[in-house]
C-alpha cells in the first residue's frame, strides 16, 4: 500500500517539516506521497520556506529521510465552486468553499483501497481543521490516522523554526525576543482518535457522496440515521429537496408526482379498463397545466393547449400504459442517482401487482415524513 500525508498549511508551513519530522521520529510509516491543501494567500510564503528557502531540503539531508513524492503540483489551492483560488478563509462563502473542497479532496483519495491516508490537522485555521477531521469521520477507513504535531510554547511561532536540529542552533525566539537553541525543541504528533461514518453506512450512500457540498453531505449522513425525513416539494423550481439534496424534475414528472402523491396511500389501480378512462388523463393534465403549458405533453393526449383549457375534451384520449410505465421509470432513476437506497426508498413510486391489476403509489404518501410545499 502507498502512504499519503494529507495536510491543511494555513500562514505557518513549518507545520510540514514538524509533521514529516515527527513521523520519522516516532516510527510510523513514512509517506511515499505528501499533498497540501492551503489557499492562494498562504501559498507563497510555503513556497518560499519549503523550497527556495531549502528547509524542507535541509530536513531531508540532516535526517536522511526516505525519498517522498512532493512538489508545487501537489499543493492544492482552495477553490470556490467556479474554479476561483481563494485568498483566505474569512468570509462565509469562503468557509463554505473551503468545507467543500476538503470534503471532496479527502472523499478522492480515500476511492483508492491501496493508500493509507495519514491527515495531519495541525495547520491552517481552526474551522479548516474542524472540516478536515470531519471529512475524515465522513470519509476515512480502517486503515487511515489522523493526527495533531505540538512543539514547545517555545518553538511556536518562531519564524526560524522548521524541526529540531541536530547540533545547536541559535535563534531569534518567540515574537523577536532572546534566542533559542532549535536542537533543543520537542516535537510531538498525537495521533487523534475518529469515528469512522464510513463503515456504518451504505456503499451508495458513499458513492452519492461525489458531487455534493460539505452541507449536502452531513444532510444525507444525517437522514440516513432517521426514520423520518423532511421533504420540501417546489412546484415552481420542479424540485424535490430532502437531505440537503436537490432532485431536480421536469414539469411532467413533477405533475405526475404531485397527482399521485394525492390519491395517497390508496394510489392508482391500472386494470384493465383503465386506458379507457379519460378521468385520470384530465385529472393529470389539470394538474400539469398548472406548472407548464408544453404542446408536446398535451399532443400525447391527443388534446391541446387550446382545446384542454376550454374544456374540449372530444378528441382527449385516456393515459396509456406507455406513458405510466416510463415516467414512474424516469423519477425513480432520479431518486436513486441522487439518493442513497434508504433514503430513495421512502420517496419513489411503487409499483405492485393484485391479480391481473397493478397498484402505483408514491412512498411518501404513507410516511410520516414531514411535507412542506413551496
Amino acid at each position: 500500500m502507498k502512504n499519503i500525508l494529507l495536510a491543511t498549511i494555513g500562514a505557518s508551513p513549518q507545520v510540514l517539516t514538524e509533521t514529516l519530522f515527527a513521523i520519522h521520529q516516532s516510527g510510523r510509516p513514512f509517506p511515499d506521497k505528501v499533498f497540501v491543501i492551503t489557499t492562494k494567500g498562504s501559498l507563497q510564503s510555503l513556497l518560499n520556506g519549503l523550497f527556495r528557502d531549502g528547509h524542507l531540503q535541509a530536513l531531508k539531508d540532516e535526517y536522511q529521510l526516505p525519498d517522498f513524492d512532493f512538489d508545487e503540483n501537489h499543493i492544492w489551492l482552495i477553490e470556490d465552486s467556479e474554479g476561483v483560488q481563494i485568498d483566505d478563509a474569512k468570509s462565509i462563502e469562503d468557509q463554505t468553499s473551503m468545507a467543500d473542497f476538503i470534503t471532496r479532496k479527502v472523499y478522492e483519495l480515500t476511492q483508492d483501497s491501496n493508500t493509507i491516508i495519514h491527515a495531519s490537522l495541525a495547520g491552517g485555521r481552526k474551522t479548516m481543521a474542524f472540516y478536515f477531521g470531519y471529512a475524515m469521520s465522513m470519509f476515512g477507513r480502517s486503515q487511515d490516522v489522523l493526527s495533531h504535531v505540538f512543539v514547545d510554547d517555545n518553538y511556536e511561532f518562531v519564524r526560524d523554526f522548521w524541526y529540531p536540529t541536530k547540533q545547536p542552533k541559535w535563534v531569534t525566539g518567540k515574537y523577536g525576543q532572546g534566542e533559542i537553541d532549535l536542537s533543543l525543541a520537542q516535537v510531538t504528533l498525537a495521533e487523534i482518535p475518529f469515528v469512522r461514518m464510513r463503515e456504518s453506512v451504505e456503499q451508495s450512500l458513499i458513492t452519492s457522496m461525489a458531487n455534493l457540498s460539505f452541507s449536502q453531505t452531513v444532510g444525507m449522513l444525517n437522514a440516513s440515521h432517521k426514520n423520518d425525513l423532511h421533504v420540501v416539494i417546489d412546484t415552481s423550481a420542479k424540485i424535490l429537496t430532502t437531505a440537503g439534496v436537490d432532485i431536480k424534475l421536469t414539469a411532467k414528472e413533477m405533475a405526475f408526482y404531485i397527482w399521485l402523491y394525492e390519491k395517497s396511500s390508496a394510489g392508482l389501480v391500472v386494470d384493465r379498463y383503465f386506458e379507457y378512462d379519460p378521468q385520470h388523463s384530465i385529472d393529470y393534465l389539470t394538474k400539469y397545466c398548472e406548472l407548464a403549458s408544453d404542446p408536446r405533453v398535451l399532443s400525447t393526449f391527443k388534446t391541446t393547449p387550446e382545446d384542454f383549457k376550454a374544456g374540449d375534451h372530444a378528441t382527449l384520449s385516456g393515459m396509456e400504459r406507455e406513458f405510466l410505465q416510463p415516467i414512474c421509470s424516469n423519477i425513480n432513476r432520479k431518486l436513486r442517482k441522487e439518493l442513497p437506497l434508504k433514503i430513495a426508498d421512502k420517496l419513489e413510486i411503487n409499483s405492485s401487482s393484485e391479480g391481473s391489476d397493478q397498484r402505483y403509489r408514491v412512498a411518501l404518501a404513507g410516511s410520516d415524513c414531514k411535507i412542506e410545499w413551496i
